[in-house]
């Protein structure tokens, strides 16, 4: 009887590899696979009858029949990868003398461009890249850069607030963060002095949108705090960045200006190059466009940090990051950044 079973499984096995071989294709080799290992293929047939066996003989057979299953089951899964693999060969009659197609590329969002050659100058000066969540709180928002109480920045007509959270305030009252401005608080709390940092990233306000204002932007803000640093070095550093975007000289004027974070306050303006100083929709008609509020950081605000405000000072910039990249590619509208038109943004690719 053992001899019997050995010699049924040995031909089975003979009889079969030679047919998986020569297999042409994939259906061929389904139809291979369902004769031996199916339901009604040759292999269940044998193991129907191995529980008649007695004990030592059911073992030996049903181990034997089990292996010569996986043997098969190998053989099957190496050929069908074969016939795979060839399928998808290059075809004899290709020629490779013939031009083909480029393949679609990306390219990088202007913003984001703008961005790296922003990190690319300020590392270049000396400066670290901080980033924070887009989350934020009133403490970091308004508490701790000097907005009094009843600022109206804090209303809900300017700021996202998290809902669920009205009762609440200071660090427990949550909101979207309105400006860049409240890392900088952060940042000093977290690392020692002298400070010299950008961070880049997403601001949101509640505001109606038009060709100069979206809801949701992006700033650029740099910050030195350290002892005795002057004024006019913060300029000059203002001159320094842009020439470096640009690639050439930029007409830049300071205005005095209000901000509750620094004292001296300004608003720093550039030449508009969309139109090249005659007037456009983007800068008015007035031929400036402002693009940077900027200062020395408020006494209270050096307090925030931890820090004594008759030993430090320091220079602050917050650059609006979608103005600087309309004025590099003569954009008229910045609501076409986040258009997602594909048309628009091809030609940045």
């Amino acid at each position: 009887m053992k001899e019997k079973f050995a010699e049924i499984l040995k031909t089975i096995r003979e009889n079969n590899e030679k047919r998986i071989a020569e297999a042409d294709n994939v259906e061929e080799l389904k139809v291979i696979k369902s004769m031996l290992l199916g339901r009604q293929g040759q292999l269940a047939e044998i193991m129907k009858e191995i529980p008649q066996l007695s004990g030592e003989m059911r073992a030996e057979i049903g181990r034997a029949a089990n292996e010569l299953k996986n043997h098969f089951v190998k053989l099957i899964d190496l050929r069908a990868e074969e016939l795979t693999l060839k399928a998808a060969s290059i075809p004899a009659d290709f020629d490779c003398t013939v031009p083909g197609f480029n393949p679609p590329s990306g390219g990088l969002h202007p913003i984001t461009q703008m961005c790296y050659d922003l990190n690319d100058a300020f590392r270049s000066l000396g400066f670290c890249i901080f980033q924070e969540a887009d989350i934020t709180s009133e403490l970091y928002a308004f508490d701790n850069l000097n907005f009094p109480p009843d600022h109206p920045a804090r209303e809900s007509m300017d700021t996202y607030w998290i809902a669920g959270h009205d009762d609440k305030s200071g660090g427990e009252r949550l909101c979207l963060r309105p400006h860049l401005t409240g890392a900088s608080v952060r940042y000093m709390q977290t690392f020692s002095p002298p400070y010299r940092f950008v961070y880049p990233g997403r601001v949101f306000r509640n505001e109606s949108t038009d060709a100069r204002h979206e809801r949701a932007f992006f700033q650029y803000e740099a910050l030195i705090v350290q002892p005795d640093f002057t004024f006019s070095a913060g300029k000059i550093m203002i001159q320094t960045i842009l020439s470096k975007v640009f690639g050439r000289e930029v007409p830049i004027r300071m205005r005095a200006g209000f901000f509750p974070f620094v004292e001296p306050g300004f608003e720093i303006d550039m030449g508009c190059l969309v139109c090249g100083g005659g007037g456009c929709s983007v800068c008015k008609q007035v031929g400036w466009i402002e693009i940077m509020p900027g200062g020395t950081p408020h006494p209270n605000v050096i307090k925030a940090a931890g820090l004594d405000p008759y030993e430090y000072t320091g220079f602050y910039v917050n650059i609006g990051l979608d103005r600087l990249v309309m004025m590099r590619y003569g954009i008229d509208d910045v609501r076409l950044f986040h258009s997602a038109d594909l048309r628009f943004l091809k030609q940045f690719a």
